[in-house]
């Protein structure tokens, strides 16, 4: 077998990551593919290119002699590519790639974007991992991304993609059954859903480590189940079979309850990343601004968030067409939710946030404070009493 610019790129992944696991996440790849792989470089170059350990897998001397050369080469590739391919998008009609992970607020985005670039031929890409979708902005095949990031696992950025942060610490709520015992609640302990099995997907870079870190905080060892798409995961809770980790976002479907976890154990970063050199580098104010309208329409448009929302003050604009907070408890029914599942009114999230018009005047008041974070350009909306610069 000859050695090709790809097997450079996959000797790279694994040492940048640290684990065969991680690399063929942000590779698009599946692990056994991978390891597979990987075994075949190593015979083709006649060496152990890296140890495996419990702690992930290190190179070897040969496998650092030939990291020190596959890196310039897979650089200068991935440079040729992205110039050749900004030149190519130059010459033809203006296009603009966005991509992301799963949210909502995606819907809201490209309409909005489509408004302010009609000209513009608008494609859009999501995937589940946000290291994979750094990688394609730092590659240059997208011009922008939006990405959640589990808190304490933060991308590791690239000196030429920025970061804007649009929501510094969004909480993760629960999706459980209808008839789950602890379903009439208005917030969920944790430590309640020790007996449930949990859903993941473990193809969403660290979401998983991050819940199971926050479960084993809580003193639950939990039985899980590997289910990559929505409509199987919906199905399963649904009928009263497992419990999931979910956006607070997120749409609630018959036969489950969306509640949010108390003391919010577990919580991602939102963030905006574009290349400091690209095209979306000089849009990123418009980008910033449309996607911040389109989550802050669909954050308030959940009443179980919203009640959140105004509970802790929130800093997350209105969206702009006029609309207004609703009272605690209003438009529950219209959303499916009423007083007996801890929408409407019941239970410690009612009565927290002052009378309704106070809180909606606080809502009405507030807008995004920009910061200084990890990196040069950072932004924080949304989601108060939470740093607002690291």
């Amino acid at each position: 077998m000859e050695l090709d610019v790809r097997h450079l790129r996959v000797l790279c992944a694994i040492a940048d990551t640290g684990s065969v696991r991680k690399a063929a996440l942000s590779l698009g790849m599946s692990q056994p593919s991978l390891t597979t792989q990987l075994r075949r470089i190593e015979n083709a170059i006649g060496g152990r290119l890296f140890t495996r350990e419990r702690t992930g897998s290190r190179p070897t001397a040969l496998g650092r002699a030939v990291l020190r050369r596959a890196r310039p080469i897979v650089a200068d590739m991935a440079s040729l590519v992205r110039e050749a391919r900004s030149a190519a998008a130059l010459a033809g009609e203006a296009r603009l790639r966005i991509g992301s992970t799963a949210s909502r607020a995606v819907a809201g985005w490209m309409r909005r974007l489509r408004t302010r670039f009609p000209g513009t031929d608008t494609t859009l890409h999501i995937d589940v991992s946000a290291d994979a979708l750094l990688q394609t902005v730092a590659d240059g095949r997208l011009d922008a991304a939006f990405v959640h990031e589990p808190e304490g696992f933060w991308l590791r950025l690239p000196a030429d993609v920025e970061q804007h942060v649009l929501v510094d610490r969004e909480p993760q709520f629960v999706a459980l059954p209808e008839c789950h015992p602890r379903a009439a609640e208005p917030v969920v302990d944790m430590a309640d859903l020790a007996a449930d099995q949990w859903l993941v997907d473990l193809t969403a870079d660290d979401e998983w480590v991050a819940t199971r870190r926050a479960l084993k905080a809580a003193g639950i060892e939990p039985r899980m189940v590997h289910v990559p798409d929505n409509t199987t995961a919906a199905a399963l809770i649904a009928d009263g079979e497992a419990v999931s980790v979910c956006q607070p976002i997120s749409q609630q479907r018959q036969g489950m309850v969306i509640r949010p976890l108390r003391g919010d154990p577990l919580a991602v970063r939102l963030s905006l990343l574009c290349r400091s050199d690209g095209r979306a580098a000089a849009e990123v104010d418009g980008l910033y601004a449309d996607l911040l309208e389109a989550y802050a329409e669909a954050a308030w448009a959940s009443p179980v968030y919203r009640r959140w929302l105004l509970h802790h003050g929130s800093t997350l604009p209105l969206p702009p067409e006029g609309g207004r907070v609703p009272p605690s408890g209003a438009g529950a029914v219209d959303a499916g939710l009423s007083d007996a599942d801890g929408a409407g009114g019941a239970g410690e999230m009612s009565g927290m946030e002052g009378t309704p018009s106070a809180a909606a005047e606080r809502a009405r008041g507030a807008r995004p404070v920009p910061h200084r974070g990890l990196h040069p350009v950072l932004r924080a909306a949304a989601v108060p009493g939470t740093p607002r610069s690291r």
